[in-house]
């Protein structure tokens, strides 16, 4: 059914005082109206008293905007950014750093629990973020109508910034300087960049080509080379560790698979850990990017083959990998993969998501292919927003 607001419903907008109980996985606050439904209302945190205007009606729950803290709780602070609100890039700015990490364990453990009914690890860790603020090394900003900006958060308006407090000090001062003199030969999206040798891209989109920037590879001494448009995990100070987990929870042997394998920033210290490694890919230039870092690196053992995942497991038959690395989008795993993935019958899957809920949902179509889940951890890629990076590892019976 549809959702109706109250002006469709041919009513004035009602208004609530609530009290927030807890923060949902999108990151709104919760609450509870007086007939017992739930209430969604962003910006809020727990502990806040606090004046709602009810947008959206649904039988089981309701949308309000908030109007006013009447009282706040014990983990509300003030947003260092002017736009926050307005800026559909954060989210939690309002929470304090230690209110953001239990948040976002609890948020993980519901998945697994509620969603998958898998028990997750007693000891559930979320690794927190050595620098909150400061920590982004790769933004996309919108140069449109002559201002430099980031995207409205529920509309498709550009909020203008002249800086931003989760850009690493290199790209914030880039920033600054692309919002003081905006181009005006070239619209759209724009990507600021920062590589680990400390060199920033500032990088319009719209025109092909472009300079790299260079990554240090986890597990190795190597560095790999990435171009504009293709991704990379944006979280300077800890994408390191996010890798490392990943590679050792794939142990070492004689051949891996990896699935999703984007520019390389796994691929090199798979290639240090397994004889052989085949790594799917279906971006085209990403797979250039892979295959040139390996060439210029001299890496032996590796098939990069560029493809859809989905389509390349419909074509793969039972065999001798002993693991499965995969690092699918927020989507997660398409319909059927699951059983395809399970079917090749390697001894482990390290999967490693960026959305709780499908990765509790893939982790649930595996476990009824014969996986079952051995650890699980988060990774706070992502502070001052709800998102949350996860490995989990899944190993046969």
């Amino acid at each position: 059914m549809a959702a109706r607001s109250a002006q469709e419903q041919g009513a004035a907008p009602e208004e609530l005082e609530i009290p927030i109980e807890r923060l949902a996985t999108g990151g709104d606050g919760i609450g509870h109206a007086p007939d017992g439904r739930v209430v969604f209302v962003p910006r809020t945190a727990p502990g806040d008293r606090v004046r709602a205007r009810v947008a959206e009606t649904q039988k089981r729950f309701l949308r309000a905007e908030l109007l006013e803290v009447l009282e706040a709780g014990p983990g509300r602070v003030e947003p260092p950014c002017p736009v926050f609100g307005h800026c559909g890039g954060c989210s939690w700015q309002h929470l304090d750093y230690a209110a953001q990490l239990e948040a976002k364990t609890q948020a993980l453990r519901d998945a697994f629990e509620r969603l998958a009914r898998i028990t997750p690890p007693a000891d559930l860790r979320v690794h927190a973020c050595p620098e909150p603020f400061g920590y982004r090394g790769r933004a996309r900003v919108v140069v449109e109508g002559g201002v430099v900006g980031f995207r409205a958060a529920a509309a498709r308006d550009v909020v203008p910034v002249e800086g931003c407090p989760i850009l690493a000090a290199p790209l914030d001062a880039a920033l600054g300087e692309l919002a003081e003199k905006p181009p005006q030969d070239a619209v759209g999206e724009w990507e600021l960049a920062l590589g680990d040798d400390g060199a920033v891209r500032i990088h319009a989109l719209s025109v092909r080509g472009g300079p790299k920037v260079a990554l240090d590879a986890p597990g190795t001494d190597t560095r790999l080379e990435v171009s504009p448009g293709v991704f990379f995990q944006a979280n300077a100070p800890l994408r390191g560790a996010l890798g490392e987990a990943a590679l050792e929870a794939m142990g070492t042997g004689s051949r891996a698979l990896e699935l999703h394998a984007g520019a390389g920033f796994l691929t090199l210290g798979l290639a240090r850990r397994f004889s052989s490694v085949v790594a799917i890919e279906s971006h085209a230039e990403a797979v250039r990017d892979l295959r040139e870092t390996l060439h210029a690196g001299n890496v032996r053992g590796v098939k990069v083959e560029r493809a859809r995942v989905e389509i390349w497991l419909a074509r793969a038959r039972r065999s001798d990998f002993e693991a499965v690395l995969l690092d699918p989008p927020r989507t997660g795993l398409p319909r059927g993969v699951a059983a395809r993935l399970a079917a090749l019958g390697a001894a482990r899957i390290v999967y490693v998501s960026c959305d709780p809920a499908t990765l509790a949902r893939d982790c649930a179509a595996l476990t009824q292919h014969g996986y079952a889940l051995a650890a699980l951890e988060g990774f706070d890629l992502f502070p001052q927003t709800a998102h949350l990076e996860a490995v989990a590892v899944l190993e046969r019976g």
